[in-house]
């Protein structure tokens, strides 16, 4: 079944979420094709994906790495993927419901409606984060007001990894430079965009923290973000963008 969407869930030991939240996106209203990017997770999640793929043929698609060699590589990986086979919206998505798939229909409506990337924010109408600690939830809020000052972007949720790309602005970005790997490749991405000069949108969604499964995130990638968002800005004024029009 043809489809002008994509949705890449990149994979490390997700064997409790990853059928669920599979079988979740193909029953939504509109066809959504699945990239799962597996950084060869020892849990057996490839294993369950490729069993799955006899279901969903001509929908559902793996690309197996070895090793975990980051969240940005992987979806670098999924973007490029996404653009050889012709994808005009391609979506970021974790596994763990933690995002909440029927939001991908108004990060969609979003990017058809005049955006050129739709981020489903936590904080665009207040803080709407469900199961998190208190000293979780404000450092990455403050994470977002920090990388407000230093790079001078109006985005409320900087750091968010639920969020629609228009194939045009992945085509634009030379995804090749992107460096970062961790939360600072969300924030990059976001940037490098508005760089260009692409319209980028907040759609409000809650974002509930995973039930199944372990976290990923380490103080390495905090430390990444931090001086990341520094070096970012520090680099975009040597760089030349080249603007979307807009």
């Amino acid at each position: 079944m043809l489809s002008d969407s994509l949705v890449i869930i990149p994979t490390y030991n997700e064997k409790e979420n990853i059928e669920k939240i599979i079988r979740k996106v193909f029953s939504l209203t509109h066809v959504f094709h699945i990239l799962i990017i597996d950084d060869g997770s020892p849990d057996g999640t490839a294993g369950i994906v490729k069993h799955l793929q006899g279901e969903f043929s001509g929908k559902l698609f793996i690309e197996e790495r070895k090793g975990k060699l980051g969240l940005g590589t992987a979806y670098i990986h999924g973007f490029k993927w996404g653009l050889k086979h012709d994808y005009e919206f391609i979506f970021e998505m974790d596994a763990d419901f933690s995002h909440n798939p029927d939001d991908l229909i108004k990060l969609r409506e979003a990017c058809t409606n005049g955006a050129d990337v739709a981020i489903g924010s936590r904080y665009i109408k207040g803080v709407n984060v469900v199961n998190w600690p208190m000293s979780r939830v404000l450092m990455s809020f403050f994470a977002s007001v920090y990388v407000r000052f230093v790079t001078g972007i109006d985005i409320q949720d900087a750091t968010a990894g639920f969020k629609c790309f228009k194939r045009k602005v992945l085509q634009t970005i030379d995804l090749d430079k992107i460096r970062f790997v961790g939360y600072a490749f969300q924030i990059e991405m976001k940037f490098t965009a508005i760089q260009h000069g692409f319209k980028v949108v907040e759609v409000p969604i809650i974002f509930t923290d995973r039930t199944e499964g372990e976290s990923k995130m380490s103080t390495r990638i905090f430390r990444e973000a931090f001086f990341g968002v520094i070096q970012m800005k520090v680099g975009s004024w040597f760089k030349k963008y080249q603007k979307s029009g807009y």
